[in-house]
């Protein structure tokens, strides 16, 4: 019964981290809000 509680913080912690890794993620695309749009539109193919 000891490993539960173990797993069950690693699962918090880790949790945890996406959550703050996601939120610096947005804040750095709300800072170059331009850049991922232009790259986006460079990357299409052509269209004859």
């Amino acid at each position: 019964m000891k490993r539960k509680p173990d797993l069950l913080w690693i699962l918090v912690i880790l949790f945890g981290l996406g959550v703050v890794t996601t939120g610096y993620a947005q804040s750095l695309w709300a800072s170059k809000a331009d850049a991922p749009i232009e790259l986006a539109q460079q990357q299409q193919p052509f269209k004859r």
